[in-house]
């Protein structure tokens, strides 16, 4: 499991990078911070990354992870520039003109539509963790679910969760879109790839957005099938002490958080 986590990785780095012969010369892209707001906003790599965001938006949709106009997604473009998604559109029906250049501070540089209220939350992050490259919010049910009721789902129970995941973190609740809203996340980024986030929902940072929203479904399938265990009416089967040390030594490799190691980013 953890080989294919890695490999897939590897394949979707590959997918980004403009394809070129093997005798071509390597041509000399400029870095997006060496670019103008409008130049880093229509770049490869911008567009690269917006086509990411659209296909993980219509991922979410699909899922019904988000209703309405819900959830939002971000992804860092350099160390100078954020692509966000906007606000008052569905997941499912967003164009690459939709997707707006942001900086740190949450000012809209380019683009025509109003930014997702809650990308301060995003930038709470990105600020909290530099391993934070790509932020995914949205309210799956079963999550939500726990975040109504104030709890986590118990650790050791799946192998695939407690390497990709382990424990998740509770932030309170704070209104949504404001800057204590924000802030409620930032004792938890740095030990917690997965928050949730009180009567609201759940937010994911990982290396790309590809991945944060593979940690969304592996969180949602993990609180639906605990819950369905719970149904069966028999005792849950925890996995050993150093079975999990074995787990957490897969997850150091793959240099994901976790609040039961040492994460100094």
């Amino acid at each position: 499991m953890a080989q294919s986590l890695i490999q897939l990785a590897q394949q979707l780095r590959e997918t980004l990078q403009p394809s070129r012969s093997l005798s071509a010369q390597p041509e000399l892209v400029p870095a997006p911070d060496e670019l103008s707001p409008l130049a880093a906003a229509s770049s490869p790599q911008a567009h690269a990354l917006r086509m990411e965001i659209i296909d993980v938006g219509r991922k979410l949709w699909e899922r019904q992870y988000v209703d309405g106009n819900g959830g939002n997604i971000s992804v860092r473009l350099g160390q100078r520039y954020l692509l966000c998604t906007p606000t008052m559109i569905s997941k499912r029906d967003m164009a690459p003109a939709d997707i707006c250049l942001s900086d740190f501070e949450g000012n809209i540089l380019a683009g025509d539509r109003h930014r997702t209220s809650e990308l301060l939350l995003h930038i709470e992050i990105y600020k909290s963790s530099l391993r934070a490259r790509a932020v995914v919010h949205c309210h799956p049910p079963h999550a939500t679910a726990f975040a109504m009721t104030g709890t986590v789902p118990p650790n050791g129970l799946v192998s695939e969760y407690e390497t990709c995941i382990g424990p998740a973190a509770l932030a309170p609740y704070e209104t949504p879109g404001t800057q204590a809203f924000a802030e409620t996340v930032r004792p938890f980024v740095r030990d917690h790839n997965t928050i949730l986030l009180s009567n609201h929902g759940i937010v994911c940072w990982a290396d790309t957005v590809t991945h944060a929203e593979w940690f969304v479904e592996t969180f949602e399938n993990y609180c639906k099938t605990y819950l369905i265990a719970q149904q069966i009416g028999r005792p849950l089967n925890f996995l050993p002490a150093e079975k999990i040390q074995e787990l957490l030594a897969i997850k150091r490799r793959l240099g994901l958080p976790d609040a039961r190691m040492d994460n100094s980013l």
